[in-house]
């Protein structure tokens, strides 16, 4: 991240904390956001690649758009990296409950990195809650709000639409970012049926009423649908019952996801791709940076092949105040956010130093395979895998990749670490 891109709030959170206090309003049950849309990068951009040529044509001309501005690049073999921003939005036009819901907030920002040598990739979380700045930005009226200062970042698409949280986005991490899309949590519970579920597990029953999630029984479940929808937006019934221990709870999901894509067959079952492709198109509204859908086939090719250990999750650097004015509100850890970035930015690979709160190692997880020596190794989790399988090299590669730095003070995982959801209470 360059010292032009990157700026330092301290100085605005005594400030912002009278002004802005009243305006930053907490969510309840229904209200609440989704927190499925992670997800759908994992079966939108592994999956494409293979759907979209039976039926380009039919797909493509069913897709909203929204203009990001910049180069729509000649379809073929990708070439080098890319910035996707995935965003959830909690009052779609036609949502099963949009009457309950006075405004649309992107509470859900899910930022996704590939590298230049297409061998690793890196999905930023950013809490819902995170005080940034937003730029002023043009609504749909055609007016231009003002800049605000110091609000939490699900405002920004009420303030202009996706280009907007586009651009707050990029303020905030200082990278560029092309291509970007937005999706419902009904088009996320229709996307968990069309792959056939994804197994989750617990270390204990969840119930939660304000979710309507019923989990009885500890262990391995099979959630798709609602029901998978209910999983992913739970607060209460994980971690601490905090939004933070919410993203653990979408962390387990993803990575049990990309595991089942890559390995379940999905990717070569052509009737549930073209489920898969027919629920993107009702579901999503994209940059036109990503039409046509060559696009997300070429991003797929990418993806599809990526060794899970290379996948790594992680949430924004964020601590919570437990008291005062922003109680609640999560203020960014700025030195760990600049090397966050700085990592992100150079393609240099790292771990999380410690998994999410909220998550526990599953139990139950396959039995070590023995190593080219003979001797058996444990699936490492995220604290000690710096020495393990994500400094493995690529296929063919004639030497070991460098080891990974373990990134302190940045919770998450791999996609090959298998973790379950702690239950809250």
């Amino acid at each position: 991240m360059t010292e032009s891109r990157r700026r330092d709030r301290s100085g605005l959170r005594a400030e912002a904390a009278e002004v802005r206090h009243g305006r930053l309003k907490r969510s309840s049950g229904w209200r609440t956001a989704l927190k499925a849309v992670a997800g759908v990068l994992a079966v939108v951009l592994v999956s494409g690649a293979s759907v979209a040529a039976i039926a380009a044509y039919q797909l493509d001309s069913g897709i909203e758009s929204v203009d990001l501005g910049g180069e729509v690049p000649t379809v073929g073999e990708w070439e080098g990296g890319f910035n996707v921003l995935i965003v959830g939005i909690d009052n779609a036009e036609g949502q099963s409950d949009a009457d309950e819901r006075e405004t649309t907030l992107n509470d859900v920002n899910m930022l996704v990195h590939v590298a230049e040598d297409q061998q690793s990739a890196v999905a930023v979380s950013i809490p819902r809650d995170l005080l940034v700045d937003i730029p002023a930005c043009e609504a749909e009226d055609g007016t231009t709000s003002e800049p605000l200062e110091l609000v939490q970042i699900n405002e920004a698409y009420g303030e202009g639409g996706l280009a907007c949280v586009v651009d707050t986005v990029e303020d905030l991490t200082g990278l560029e970012i092309p291509y970007a899309g937005t999706i419902s949590f009904d088009g996320v519970a229709r996307m968990s049926s069309a792959i056939g579920g994804v197994e989750i597990c617990i270390d204990a029953p969840i119930s939660d009423p304000y979710t309507g999630l019923e989990l009885e029984t500890a262990g391995t479940h099979v959630v798709e649908g609602y029901e998978a929808l209910a999983f992913l937006r739970t607060r209460y019934g994980v971690g601490d019952g905090g939004d933070l221990g919410r993203i653990s709870n979408q962390q387990v999901y993803l990575s049990s996801m990309i595991r089942t894509v890559q390995s379940d067959g999905v990717l070569t079952d052509l009737t549930a791709l073209y489920g898969l492709a027919k629920v993107t198109t009702e579901s999503m509204e994209l940059s036109t940076s990503l039409r046509p859908l060559d696009t997300m086939v070429a991003m797929a090719r990418v993806l599809a092949d990526m060794p899970i250990e290379n996948i790594v999750f992680v949430q924004y650097p964020g601590e919570v105040p437990l008291e005062g004015p922003l109680a609640g509100r999560v203020l960014p850890l700025e030195e760990e956010a600049a090397e966050l970035m700085r990592l992100i930015e150079n393609d240099e690979r790292f771990i999380p130093d410690e998994p999410q709160s909220g998550t526990v190692a599953d139990p139950n997880a396959p039995t070590p395979v023995p190593s080219a020596s003979g001797e058996a190794t444990a699936e490492p989790a995220p604290s000690e895998s710096a020495s393990a399988d994500p400094s493995a090299a690529p296929s063919g590669s004639p030497s070991a990749a460098p080891t990974p730095e373990v990134l302190e003070n940045v919770p998450g995982q791999t996609a090959a670490d298998r973790r379950c959801s702690a239950a809250n209470g």
